[in-house]
């Protein structure tokens, strides 16, 4: 249980650093890049995003259904 959970908890935080950089990167390129490079890092930071989401609901998943075990 404790491995899934450390698992679990490191997809979070690898995908928090994925997102939170394509965010950066996105931002950034309302400055400098065309309007179809700024709608190519709107896209990989939306996955990125959907992708840390999902994470972070499996992990809620899993503190809800062992809570009861601690």
């Amino acid at each position: 249980m404790l491995e899934e959970l450390g698992q679990l908890q490191l997809s979070v935080r690898r995908l928090s650093t994925d997102r939170n950089t394509a965010l950066r990167i996105f931002t950034a390129s309302r400055f400098v890049a065309i309007a179809s490079a700024q709608r190519e890092f709107w896209l990989e930071f939306s996955w990125l995003d959907q992708e840390y989401r999902v994470a972070v609901r499996r992990l809620a998943q899993f503190c809800t259904n062992h809570r009861s075990n601690t």
